[in-house]
């Protein structure tokens, strides 16, 4: 049947009722083929070879959600009982068959489509185009084991509901907009003014709940709270709990979305008692989170290693897994990519689990994948995004400095590559991807947009080569290496 076609990816076949089903890579992207009665169904152009009829069908949105009513395999579905949990955002929306066969044999759940609304917003993506593109890599890699789709650092019951509308099975919840950071260096006069006006029915419960009690958990660790500290932690944390406790009720409570907290974004690290009040007040008023991401010591920047003392993020790390373990979710690392110093320990000390995102590291190997296989592209988006830095700092806060980054006029081609080995470099790549991707030439058509495309096409078996490298480097360093299933 589908001899007629060349380049058929055999894991792509599959049958439902009278209608066969098979993808095929063509020149100018890949397409869905379709054979059968009900072919009608399904958007594209019917074409006859030998004697048989059949209808190519582009991989659109709308076809995406016809396939999802056929083949179960192809929805997102919750990672709730899986104890390790990877998020592998595409901001391209390309690189998914690539992490599918980096995972396909290993005991750890693929989070495919992953995506916040800033990244969004930089790309001209929606969320019905970032699932879209997980169902197709899905399809054509005949992947049936299950996958995610996060809606990343949401912060608005309205981004809530946008993704979920789409058919998004986990939600993480940025808290940061209703954490009090103003309260975290206040004088302490102005905290206990502060405190006095909220309700003291709920003042004296929680600290009839917190004070002079000890909270043990594992390894010998315990929590326990001052008054003084406690007080500025409620100013600090509550409106977030209250945030939380609003989306849970409206979206997620009698659900199976996996329901992630981030606390992360923040000016300050997550102390542990902080971590464990929040943990507790969501559990005092049934709220059941699936992850919860604190900020840990040290510096998470975007696309290159941990920096700061591991010593000392060892310590912080294995007491934020202990309250994690004791409330029943995984710990969740953010801004994951590329911390290879740290994933020895994650990988063992998060006892009852962990997510790992990452996302921008997809984005960086294509972009190495450009500067091997394409010099003098990949030179034009180098220049533009030195040029557009300080636009793209606007969105994300990074140390590089362009000063370390040598000049491109002075690297030859067989080593532009190196870009993508040095930090400096890398972050500055990283962070203006939004800016690169909606570049506009002189007249209006896309400066780079069209050009990333066909090269990671016309270089596909590369980039799937590096993204196996890469991202496998992440999953062996956190000490995944082979099948436990």
């Amino acid at each position: 049947m589908f001899n007629a076609f060349t380049n058929v990816y055999q894991t792509s076949v599959q049958k439902s009722g009278d209608l066969d089903f098979f993808m095929v890579k063509f020149d100018d992207g890949d397409m869905l083929v379709v054979s059968g009665a009900d072919m009608v169904l399904f958007d594209g152009t019917e074409t006859v070879k030998s004697g048989k009829t059949y209808k190519l069908c582009p991989l659109t949105v709308g076809n995406s959600k016809k396939i999802r009513k056929l083949f179960d395999f192809t929805n997102p579905v919750s990672h709730k009982g899986h104890k390790i949990t990877i998020g592998l955002g595409d901001r391209l929306g390309v690189a998914s068959p690539g992490h599918i066969r980096v995972i396909r044999d290993l005991d750890v759940f693929p989070v495919l489509a992953q995506q916040s609304m800033r990244e969004l917003n930089l790309t001209g993506r929606t969320y019905d185009d970032v699932l879209a593109a997980a169902v197709w890599a899905v399809f054509r890699e005949g992947y049936t084991k299950g996958y995610g789709a996060d809606g990343d650092h949401l912060k608005t019951h309205e981004e809530v509901k946008n993704a979920l509308d789409c058919g998004f099975s986990m939600i993480t919840l940025d808290c940061s907009e209703h954490i009090r950071n103003d309260f975290v260096s206040a004088p302490q006069s102005e905290v206990d003014a502060q405190y006095s006006q909220l309700s003291q029915t709920l003042t004296s419960a929680m600290e009839k709940e917190y004070l002079n009690k000890n909270f043990p958990l594992g390894d010998g660790l315990s929590i326990e709270y001052n008054e003084a500290d406690f007080r500025r932690m409620v100013l600090v944390y509550l409106p977030a709990i209250d945030h939380a406790r609003s989306i849970y009720a409206e979206f997620i409570a009698g659900s199976d979305i996996d329901f992630e907290l981030s606390i992360d974004e923040t000016q300050s690290t997550t102390s542990p008692q902080s971590h464990f009040f929040v943990a507790n007040e969501l559990k005092r008023h049934s709220v059941e989170i699936t992850s919860l991401a604190p900020r840990f010591a040290g510096e998470f920047q975007k696309g290159i290693d941990y920096r700061g003392d591991i010593s000392i993020f060892e310590q912080d790390f294995l007491i934020h897994s202990q309250i994690a373990d004791k409330f029943g979710y995984k710990i969740s690392v953010h801004s994951g990519s590329d911390k290879f110093s740290i994933f020895p320990i994650v990988g063992k000390s998060a006892h009852g689990g962990y997510h790992l995102k990452t996302a921008g590291t997809s984005w960086l190997e294509a972009i190495r994948v450009i500067a091997e296989r394409e010099p003098n592209l990949y030179r034009n988006i180098h220049s533009f995004a030195i040029s557009n830095l300080e636009e793209a700092k606007k969105y994300y806060h990074i140390s590089a400095s362009t000063e370390k980054i040598a000049d491109i006029d002075s690297v030859s081609d067989i080593d532009l590559c190196n870009y993508l080995n040095q930090d400096d470099a890398r972050q500055v790549l990283h962070i203006t991807y939004g800016l690169i991707l909606q570049a506009k030439s002189a007249d209006n058509s896309p400066m780079f947009h069209s050009k990333i495309y066909e090269a990671l096409r016309k270089h596909e078996v590369d980039y799937f080569s590096a993204l196996e490298k890469h991202i496998g480097k992440h999953l062996t360093t956190l000490g995944i290496t082979s099948n436990l299933q």
